[in-house]
């Protein structure tokens, strides 16, 4: 099977609480990762789903059935952690097959499931190793290894790219998505690195400070981020933000203000009246266009990065402390301290109020070109 369900799920040390009530549903198959800024809870939250942290309140069911109170060997999981935890005295093959020597398997058994796993993870060559002897890569496909033979309902994995570099690293990404396919099976993807929850997720659950932000495709939340928070963690590089004055809402959207004096119609739900009030404009770095827009911010360069394929600038805009970052094509002709003028499209643009809360935009996610995405 393979189904979570998180219902009201707390946790508190103390007086502190860290987890404020995480309600989650995730069907058998789904690849779901848990993104967020250190100390948001992520780690904590995967934790718990395994019985490695009690539970302050709620319910954590798996496969219908309610696990608060069962240790983790009990609950049909399997974990990767981000350290390897190989026994370095033991082989490739003793290695993945503790957990069923735990279990006291026939040798039999134990060696159809180890064949099995190592076939999945291309270490059928490597059965007689040592950790040692193995790349960062290959241990940590040991370690997966040793979760793949328990056959569990749900795979847990914590930050498990941490330790590589990378090259190893997106290799992995293209390995950990390939093995997803291969087993039809549920996991849960913790990891600070926004690009590896892009790239790997079918659903990204967003936490901030103990609560989910956000929960969507990797392409809604790129889209349609529900809040500031979302908008500036989704996306590398970051979204732009500018102070802007609301000026009026008709059908085309919400007209707002720039503090050079321009005006742009940001193609939004208009929602209440605006006239007058402060609002937050965000804009992707690589919607920005040198060409000639609905309207225009004059940047001056104070660091250009040549990267091949893009250029990308970092500067101050008048009224803001923020860097203000574009993703201009390679050959996009900026200098440092040179001023250039940036155009802007309203239809590209997202809208906030004032207390973070983002105007639904009128554009449909699923009309849109995947390609936009940079990350």
């Amino acid at each position: 099977m393979g189904e979570l369900q998180l219902r009201d799920v707390r946790k508190s040390y103390g007086r502190m609480e860290v987890i404020k009530g995480v309600n989650l549903d995730v069907d058998h198959g789904e690849f779901i990762v848990f993104v967020g800024p250190s100390g948001c809870g992520k780690s904590t939250l995967l934790r718990m789903i395994a019985g490695l942290e009690e539970i302050t309140g709620g319910d954590i069911t798996i496969d219908t059935k309610v696990v608060n109170d069962l240790p983790p060997v009990k609950r049909g999981i399997a974990m990767v952690f981000q350290s390897y935890a190989l026994y370095p005295h033991m082989s490739v093959y003793e290695n993945i097959a503790f957990p069923l020597r735990v279990e006291r398997l026939s040798n039999d058994k134990v060696q159809e499931k180890v064949q099995n796993a190592a076939g999945i993870l291309q270490l059928s060559e490597r059965l007689q190793h040592k950790p040692g002897e193995l790349s960062g890569g290959q241990r940590q496909r040991v370690a997966i290894g040793r979760a793949i033979v328990r056959e569990p309902s749900v795979f847990l994995f914590d930050e498990p790219l941490s330790n590589l570099d990378a090259a190893l690293r997106a290799e992995m990404r293209v390995e950990l998505a390939k093995l997803h396919n291969d087993l039809d099976a549920t996991m849960i993807y913790v990891t600070h690195d926004q690009v590896e929850a892009m790239t790997m997720a079918d659903r990204i659950v967003v936490l901030d400070h103990g609560v989910i932000s956000q929960v969507g495709t990797p392409l809604d939340l790129y889209h349609k981020p529900q809040n500031l928070f979302v908008a500036g963690f989704i996306g590398n590089p970051k979204m732009n933000f500018v102070q802007v004055t609301g000026k009026q809402s008709d059908n085309n959207g919400v007209v707002v203000t720039l503090p050079s004096g321009q005006e742009l119609t940001v193609a939004v739900s208009p929602r209440g009246d605006v006239a007058g009030k402060p609002l937050t404009l965000g804009i992707r770095p690589e919607h920005l266009t040198l060409d000639q827009a609905d309207a225009s911010v004059e940047i001056v360069p104070n660091v250009v990065e040549h990267l091949g394929i893009h250029t990308v600038t970092y500067s101050s805009i008048p009224g803001s402390d923020a860097t203000f970052c574009a993703l201009l094509p390679g050959s996009a002709p900026v200098k440092v301290s040179a001023p250039i003028k940036m155009g802007v499209k309203g239809s590209d643009c997202h809208l906030f109020d004032n207390t973070g809360t983002a105007f639904d935009r009128m554009v449909s996610v699923a009309a849109l070109d995947p390609a936009e995405m940079h990350i």
